[in-house]
């Protein structure tokens, strides 16, 4: 059975000089203390660049080094939640390309999500039909889009799409609305720190607000583990049971819902890791995740976690589960 990793970015150096040229005045390039070339969101860094992001052959040198046999890439964020209509779908048509010509030049080893111009849903509708035509396996999109919830009517009929195709998506975050009033600059606490609050923010609005029960066929991966979701299980139960608002959508239990959506194992700890395969209901939907190229991404150290549960289990969460997942 391959080892697939379901969590693991590139970009394209076009990608990087449009941010660049249009990101401002709330996205902007520039070093941080320690001398990084880094993306900043309204002050705050949160995306450090480095050559693996745009060099397929040295992420594949990691890859067999690490042994993993498949890597379903997906662009970042910011995404493409930037920069007016036309610069928004040029920024996902840039990577979405990149990407469809490095799956047709390795087909063996690499896979991937599409990005879409959420913010325009005709011209992601479009988007999203010309990336299945050329190979993608699945779309990504950000906890939030601009600033947006994913729940927002606005984005209704990407979901629809989507949900019509029974994609899986990843859920990945973004640097949080409010981290400027949050002074997530300080100590650079929006990867610690605040990509854990979008991520868990976006699903418990998912959850409560039914959106699972209307996208039934959308197959929503959350990342980072489900964030601090886990954790937050029993909590989002207890609330579900004894305030009304919590209640006004859903019949069943936020747990309940916990256990139709996947994870990824980017969690860095076994402990962790236990915690997240009790709240996905077993080891079946739980899928390896490195968060590569990133400067905390662990591709070895991710699968060292995995293939330390028992056999059975770690084949499943290596790459048993995303094959069934994705239909490789």
């Amino acid at each position: 059975m391959p080892v697939i990793d379901v969590h693991t970015h590139m970009t394209t150096r076009s990608y990087i000089e449009l941010l660049r040229t249009h990101g401002a005045p709330e996205l902007e390039l520039k070093k941080t203390k320690a001398g990084q070339d880094t993306v900043w969101y309204r002050g705050s860094p949160f995306f450090t660049l480095f050559e693996p992001m745009w060099d397929y052959d040295l992420r594949i040198k990691d890859m067999d080094k690490a042994g993993v046999d498949v890597a379903i890439v997906s662009l970042t964020c910011p995404n493409a939640y930037w920069g007016g209509r036309e610069i928004s779908l040029k920024a996902a048509q840039l990577v979405n390309d990149s990407m469809a010509e490095q799956q047709t030049a390795r087909p063996d080893r690499i896979r991937w999500f599409a990005s879409l111009p959420w913010q325009y849903a005709e011209d992601a509708k479009a988007e999203l039909a010309r990336c299945l035509k050329n190979g993608a396996v699945g779309v990504m999109v950000i906890a939030n889009i601009a600033g947006e919830d994913l729940t927002n009517p606005k984005f209704a009929p990407i979901w629809a799409e989507i949900d019509k195709a029974g994609l899986p998506v990843l859920v990945h975050p973004g640097a949080p609305a409010g981290s400027k009033e949050m002074h997530m600059d300080e100590f650079g606490l929006v990867p610690p720190v605040g990509f854990m609050f979008d991520t868990t923010l976006a699903f418990a609005r998912m959850i409560y607000a039914g959106f699972l029960d209307k996208y039934p066929n959308v197959k929503l991966i959350a990342s980072h583990g489900g964030a601090a979701l886990p954790y937050l299980a029993g909590r989002l139960d207890q609330c579900w049971e004894h305030i009304p608002a919590c209640a006004e959508v859903i019949k069943e239990k936020p747990s309940n819902y916990l256990q139709r959506i996947w994870y990824d194992t980017v969690v860095y700890e076994p402990r962790a890791l236990d915690m997240c395969i009790a709240a996905a209901g077993g080891p079946e939907r739980v899928l390896y995740g490195s968060d590569y190229p990133h400067n905390i991404g662990d591709m070895a150290g991710c699968l060292a976690r995995v293939n330390a549960r028992p056999t059975g289990e770690a084949a499943k969460i290596a790459g048993k589960n995303a094959r069934a997942l994705f239909r490789l």
